[in-house]
C-alpha cells in the first residue's frame, strides 16, 4: 500500500492505492523512481499550528506530522491525530529551544530552573559531548519523550529532532539507543542537496554552500549510524535552507528539481488567525503551499508518489 492522489468531485484528495491500479504513478516497469513525504513540523506547538496541519492533511498534500509531546497544545494535536487515521505522526524530540518533559530537578544540567533548554546550540552541543552527567540526563529526557509519545496510543511513524540536533553524535546515539526500545523504524536525514536547493530557491548560493560543507561530515556520520541500526530514512530533504519561506512558488520549483529516491519536504504551517505577528504572516505561506491546487496538480503531473515514513522498507 502507498498513498497517491486522485480527483473526486472536482477536488484532489488522498487515498490508499495498490500498485498496478490506474492511480499508481511514478513507476517504471513497476519500480517507483521518486517518492515524496510532505511533513508538518511542530505539531502541538499551538492551536493555529494544529489547525493548519489538520486542514493541510484533509484538504491538501500533507502526509505526516512531527509531534512535540511537551508543547502546550500537544493534547489537542493528539486528539486531532486520532480523528485522522491517514495522517501519520512521528516524534519531534525537543532538546534545545523548548521545555523539558522531566522536572528541572531531574535534569538540572540540561535546563534552567524554569525547565527551559538552552537556545545556544553550540554551547549546548559542547555540554552534551563533554559532560557525562549531562549525557545521562539527556538519555533520561529522550526516554521520557518517547514514553510520552507511546502513551498517546499513536503509531510511531518517524523520529526527528528540533533544529536537526540529531546531527550531534551524542544525541543521535541516545535517540537510536532509546528509540530501539520504542519500535522506532525511521528517522529524518537532514541532507538538503546543494544544487537542487539553489536552483529551486534562486538565492543564497554562498549560504547554502557553506551550510552544506559544515554539515556534510555530520550528515555522513548519521547516515552510517542509521544504516548500521537498520533505521530507514529519506535520501534528501528540502526546507532546511528556506524554513518559514516554503511558499507555493518555491515548492513548485522544488518539485521540478526533485532527485530520484525518497525526498522529504517539511513545513511549519500556521492557520490564519486575527492579530498575527510578522512571523505568523510569513509562515502562512507554508500553509497556503500545502493546500495549493497548483502544487497538487503539479504532483499529479510529475510522476511523484506521496508516501509516509511508515511506507519505507515495505
Amino acid at each position: 500500500m502507498a498513498f497517491g492522489l486522485y480527483e473526486k468531485d472536482g477536488h484532489l484528495a488522498r487515498r490508499q492505492i495498490h500498485f498496478g491500479s490506474r492511480w499508481t504513478f511514478g513507476t517504471q516497469a513497476g519500480v517507483i523512481v521518486k517518492k515524496l513525504i510532505m511533513t508538518g513540523d511542530d505539531f502541538g506547538l499551538s492551536l493555529p499550528v494544529n489547525e493548519a496541519i489538520e486542514e493541510a492533511h484533509r484538504q491538501g498534500t500533507l502526509t505526516t506530522a512531527s509531534l512535540m509531546v511537551g508543547a502546550k497544545s500537544a493534547e489537542d494535536a493528539v486528539e486531532r491525530a486520532r480523528r485522522l487515521p491517514t495522517l501519520k505522526v512521528g516524534l519531534h524530540l525537543v532538546l534545545v529551544d523548548g521545555s523539558s518533559i522531566l522536572p528541572p530537578g531531574v535534569v538540572p544540567d540540561l535546563v534552567s530552573r524554569q525547565g527551559e533548554f538552552s537556545s545556544h546550540f553550540v554551547r549546548a552541543g559542547i555540554n552534551f559531548f563533554f559532560r557525562r552527567q549531562v549525557r545521562r540526563q539527556l538519555e533520561a529526557e529522550i526516554r521520557a519523550q518517547f514514553d510520552a509519545f507511546r502513551k498517546t496510543g499513536l503509531s510511531l511513524d518517524h523520529v526527528n529532532v528540533h533544529h536537526h540536533m540529531h546531527l550531534h553524535p551524542t544525541i543521535s546515539a541516545c535517540a537510536l539507543k532509546v528509540g530501539r526500545d520504542y519500535g522506532m523504524r525511521a528517522m529524518r536525514l537532514p541532507y538538503e542537496p546543494l544544487l537542487p536547493s539553489w536552483r529551486a530557491s534562486r538565492n543564497g548560493v554562498l549560504r547554502r554552500t557553506s551550510t552544506c560543507l559544515v554539515l556534510s561530515p555530520w550528515v555522513s556520520l548519521l547516515k552510517r549510524k542509521l544504516r548500521h541500526a537498520g533505521v530507514h530514512s529519506n535520501d534528501f530533504v528540502f526546507g532546511m535552507n528556506d524554513s518559514g519561506h516554503m511558499n507555493s512558488g518555491l515548492v513548485l520549483r522544488i518539485l521540478r528539481q526533485l532527485p530520484s529516491g525518497v525526498t522529504e519536504i517539511y513545513f511549519h504551517p500556521i492557520a490564519p488567525e486575527a492579530g498575527w505577528h510578522e512571523k505568523g504572516n510569513r509562515l502562512q505561506g507554508d500553509f497556503v503551499a500545502l493546500k495549493s491546487l497548483e502544487v497538487r496538480e503539479a504532483l499529479l503531473a510529475s510522476g511523484v508518489q506521496l508516501i509516509t515514513f511508515s511506507d519505507l522498507g515495505r
